[in-house]
């Protein structure tokens, strides 16, 4: 590598909104996030399927899936 042209690659910290923090190591100082892996839906378990004109259930009927 060439010297002088890289960014310093420091500590640092993630907080989210949720007032999780996590730290890391970024060319960044002190990022600030509005959801992270804490309290995404996705990640909690809490994400909800929005059936839009019966899609879900279209779906399931024609694979033969049943709820769960």
């Amino acid at each position: 590598m060439r010297t002088g042209i890289h960014p310093k690659y420091e500590k640092t910290t993630i907080t989210c909104a949720c007032g999780s923090v996590i730290e890391t190591r970024s060319t960044t100082k002190d990022i600030k996030v509005e959801i992270c892996s804490a309290c995404h839906p996705f990640f909690t378990g809490k994400q909800k399927l929005i059936d839009t004109a019966g899609r879900i259930e279209r779906f399931r009927k024609k694979y033969n899936i049943k709820e769960a």
